[in-house]
């Protein structure tokens, strides 16, 4: 996160929000994801901690502007203030544009990867999983979902909202690497499952969970009359589905004996969190 600096040139209120955004506490769960599987594959570590930067660069971009009024209107983030309060709202939305910006800075600098055909496709992959398909597809669906939701439209909202940056992370991290077909199709089911399971367990904890754990407000689906997993499926079928995903994750991986030990934990945590 150097990048985030104190050039002279630079104005200190953005770099300040930018990083206000970024470093604050949380999980790095995308970010550890793609280190996980680098390692896994034998990837270069250096190279696998540019992408997770990058990786956190616009999952902060994501939560910094699914906070403002226009969107989700939240006042705690991290357990603490989130950006356009601490800051305002015109800094929020550009701090956020940066973070974007050098998501892609990061990735495409020769420092991330020698090959510039790999660099190509991690950009491309990056743009592919925030855009209309993506992130921002999902995103919209959120704010805009269909009378009477179905489960299928349901799955193909989280899968955008939540699983595209998840399956990024996991691409990534092949990219990385040398992979044959089966390591790339095996974890690629992997990575599906678990930005589903990811979300799912998100919707519980909105539902459930505790304000003072979760470092958030809770009930904001509720409150706004929100199209969830619980609302769609109820919370017994939500938590049933978490636990049935986390055995396809299980299953995904056996093929790689001991070695996705870090990859099981990780599948292990986003089912079993309480924030």
């Amino acid at each position: 996160m150097d990048a985030i600096g104190d050039c002279p040139t630079r104005n200190i209120r953005l770099a300040d929000a930018m990083r206000y955004a970024a470093t604050a506490g949380g999980k790095r769960f995308r970010a550890a994801l793609a280190l996980a599987v680098a390692e896994m594959l034998g990837g270069d570590r250096g190279s696998a901690l540019r992408v997770a930067a990058a990786i956190e660069c616009v999952h902060a971009q994501s939560l910094v502007h699914d906070d403002l009024p226009c969107m989700d209107d939240d006042d705690l983030r991290r357990g603490r203030p989130t950006v356009h309060r601490r800051f305002d709202e015109a800094t929020a939305v550009l701090a956020g544009d940066a973070l974007l910006a050098l998501a892609f800075e990061i990735l495409s600098d020769p420092r991330t990867h020698a090959d510039a055909a790999v660099r190509s496709e991690l950009v491309l992959g990056l743009a592919k999983c925030i855009g209309q398909d993506g992130l921002a597809g999902g995103q919209m669906m959120d704010l805009y979902p269909e009378a009477d939701l179905s489960r299928e439209g349901l799955i193909d909202c989280l899968n955008r909202k939540t699983g595209a940056l998840v399956q990024f992370a996991v691409e990534a991290g092949m990219l990385l690497s040398r992979s044959n077909a089966q390591t790339r199709s095996a974890l690629k089911s992997y990575a599906t499952d678990l930005g589903l399971l990811f979300q799912l367990r998100d919707d519980l904890l909105d539902s459930e969970g505790d304000a003072a754990i979760v470092g958030k407000a809770v009930n904001k689906d509720k409150d706004k009359s929100r199209e969830t997993s619980v609302t769609v499926l109820g919370a017994e079928t939500t938590a049933l589905e978490v636990e049935a995903l986390l055995r396809a994750c299980d299953s995904a991986l056996e093929p790689f004996g001991i070695s996705a030990a870090r990859l099981r934990t990780l599948a292990r945590f986003a089912a079993r969190r309480d924030l």
